[in-house]
C-alpha cells in the first residue's frame, strides 16, 4: 500500500477547518479528518462543510463511537464521510452495527484501540469484528497523567510493530507523536501517517503549506508498505 498522509482537523470552527484543509490539500495531503473537537463544536455540519468544499477527498469522521453504532455512522455517511471511527472499548454489538452501516453506505470503519488493556488483542478483535482499519492510539489524558507523575509517557511506537504484525488490515498510529515520529510510521508497517492540526511549525521562516509539502513529499517517496500480517 502506498503511504497516505491524513491531517486531523482538531479545530473548533468550520471556518478554521476549511482554511487549514485547503492549505493541506494544496500541499499534497491525501485524506482529511473531521477531528473530534470539530465534531463536538459543529456537529455533522462540520463534516458536511468539508465534503461540500472538497467533494473528491477521502474524509474521516472521528466520532469515537461508544454506542449507537449504526445511527451515528449513518449520520456522517449521509453528509459525506468516507470513513468513521468506532472505539474498541465499545460493546461488540456497537462495533458490529458500525460495520453493518459501513457496508450499507459504502464507508470504511476504523477501529480505535485507545484505552485498551492489550493493544495487540484489541487490534485483532477489531479486525475480527469487521473493521477496515486500525487506529493504534495512546490517549492525551493517559499520556499527560503519566508524565505528571514523572514517568515516561507511552508512545504508539512502543507496540506498533506488534500491532501491525497481528492484523491484515492497514494501521495508523496516533497520540503524542512528533512530526518526525509520525513520518516514520511506514517504517513500522503502518502506511497511514496522521498529522494533527493545528500543526507546530518548528521553522519560523517556513509556512504551514511549506511544512506540509515537505512532509508529504518525504512520506510519499517511501514506496510501497506491506500491510499487516501477510500470512
Amino acid at each position: 500500500m502506498q503511504p497516505i498522509v491524513q491531517i486531523s482537523l482538531d479545530l473548533t470552527s468550520i471556518e478554521d477547518a476549511l482554511e487549514t484543509a485547503e492549505v493541506a490539500l494544496r500541499a499534497g495531503v491525501d485524506w482529511l479528518e473531521a477531528g473530534t473537537p470539530l465534531i463536538l463544536a459543529e456537529g455533522v455540519h462540520g463534516v458536511r462543510a468539508l465534503r461540500e468544499k472538497f467533494p473528491e477527498t477521502p474524509l474521516v469522521a472521528d466520532l469515537k463511537m461508544m454506542d449507537g453504532g449504526y445511527i451515528e455512522a449513518e449520520m456522517v455517511a449521509k453528509v459525506g464521510a468516507t470513513h468513521v471511527v468506532v472505539m474498541e472499548r465499545a460493546h461488540e454489538e456497537t462495533i458490529k452495527c458500525a460495520v453493518e452501516c459501513g457496508r450499507d453506505y459504502g464507508i470504511k470503519v476504523m477501529g480505535d484501540t485507545m484505552a485498551a488493556d492489550d493493544m495487540v488483542a484489541a487490534a485483532k478483535r477489531l479486525e475480527d469484528l469487521g473493521c477496515d482499519f486500525i487506529v493504534h492510539h495512546i490517549g492525551y489524558d493517559q499520556r499527560r497523567g503519566i508524565a505528571a507523575r514523572g514517568e515516561r509517557q507511552p508512545s504508539p511506537l512502543d507496540q506498533l510493530r506488534e500491532v501491525v504484525a497481528a492484523v491484515s488490515i492497514p494501521v495508523q498510529a496516533v497520540g503524542g507523536l512528533s512530526i518526525e515520529e509520525a513520518m516514520s510510521t511506514p517504517e513500522y508497517g503502518a502506511p497511514l501517517v496522521v498529522l494533527g492540526a493545528p500543526l507546530p511549525i518548528n521553522n519560523p521562516d517556513e509556512s504551514l503549506e511549506q511544512t506540509l509539502r515537505s512532509i508529504c513529499e518525504k512520506v510519499h517517496s517511501y514506496g510501497d508498505v506491506p500491510v499487516g500480517n501477510q500470512s
